[in-house]
């Protein structure tokens, strides 16, 4: 059975405050403090990625988009549901969802010794960007970030193991099985399997041990930490060839790196990040990437309000606030600051570490 977490992890989020924080959360700051990832001069904001970015790039500068409304107060903007997302962004949705024609989870759940069958569905966050390196494709050996020390340098600290094909949760679990690929093993396809921990930072380990302690009789727990297990790999130069469509510019693409993650613990169904090469439109000794990251968020944690009405401090921390990081609890540069500040700041990591090799 899948365990669930009734938005546990942003649960101890929002209560991971020390007890006279109580009095600002009945008075929240109207101008949240942006973290540094968001105001740094070599990230640009922008609306869409188009192709004529490729030839206006300069080398260094990174253009970001994530759906976001600046001046929205919908406290979801940049989250879209699964099936909507299907059919209004269709040639995005199939190229970073787990694996092609994935739909929303069904399963059976245990509650109180009941059987039940669940649906699950979800809402997606999908962040893109865009930069230029001043080498051509044919310079950049996509094998070496396809490996457990690059991605320990994107973010070190998450912290990585290898895990062998056969001991992922998905083959291993049968409750588990609707993870699984249709079409082939997960790693099989010349990729590594991963598995990741990240501890959360700051004040949110206290908030756990309080939210733990607030769902009294429950034996749903949340984990201070999370861990996700993941593929990672060089594309093929067949599946590579066809996301043209996806980056939308007019030159063949010359090469492709993909991490899907395909188990979390915790809050998260999937998540995927995806690089495409590209020689420049205007210049074939350069090379546009185009980077994707999507994750995919339960939907349920994001409608969870009423019950965190009876503690002050949730009032104005809802789940939401936290993972779209417009909380002034969100912390550090990873996970912990908000899923697009995460988004944000692996995207530039990237572009840094192509443009340093």
């Amino acid at each position: 059975m899948p365990r669930q977490f009734p938005a546990a992890l942003v649960v101890a989020l929002a209560l991971a405050v020390p007890a006279q924080a109580q009095e600002v959360a009945k008075d929240p700051p109207k101008d949240l403090p942006k973290p540094a990832a968001l105001v740094s001069d070599r990230v640009k904001d922008v609306p869409a990625l188009t192709p004529g970015d490729a030839a206006s790039l300069k080398p260094g500068t990174v253009l970001f988009s994530d759906h976001r409304e600046a001046a929205s107060a919908n406290p979801e903007s940049g989250l879209i549901a699964f099936d909507a997302w299907r059919k209004a962004r269709a040639a995005e949705a199939a190229a970073l969802s787990p694996w092609p024609g994935y739909t929303e989870p069904d399963y059976t759940q245990t509650v109180n010794g009941v059987a039940k069958p669940r649906h699950e569905t979800l809402k997606v966050y999908v962040a893109e960007g865009r930069f230029v390196v001043a080498k051509p494709p044919s310079a950049i050996d996509l094998s070496a970030f396809a490996n457990l020390d690059f991605l320990a340098k994107m973010d070190p600290v998450i912290r990585h193991k290898r895990l062998e094909p056969a001991e992922v949760t998905p083959t291993k679990d049968p409750a588990a099985a609707f993870a699984k690929r249709p079409d082939r093993p997960w790693c099989g396809a010349g990729g590594v399997c991963i598995e990741s921990r990240y501890d959360l930072e700051g004040k949110l380990p206290l908030g756990v041990k309080l939210a733990n302690k607030l769902e009294l009789g429950s034996s749903k727990k949340v984990a201070e930490f999370v861990s996700f297990q993941s593929e990672l790999r060089v594309l093929p130069p067949a599946e590579a060839a066809g996301l043209a469509a996806l980056t939308k510019i007019d030159t063949p693409v010359a090469g492709g790196l993909e991490q899907t993650i395909f188990w979390v613990n915790q809050i998260l169904r999937f998540g995927k990040f995806l690089a495409v090469m590209q020689p420049a439109p205007d210049d074939p000794n350069r090379t546009v990437v185009t980077t994707y990251m999507a994750l995919a968020i339960k939907a349920d944690v994001l409608e969870r309000k009423q019950e965190y009405a009876r503690v002050p401090v949730l009032k104005n921390l809802l789940p939401v606030q936290v993972l779209m990081g417009n909380s002034s609890f969100n912390t550090g540069t990873s996970i912990s600051a908000g899923v697009p500040t995460y988004a944000r700041n692996r995207i530039v990591a990237f572009a840094d570490a192509l443009a340093k090799r």
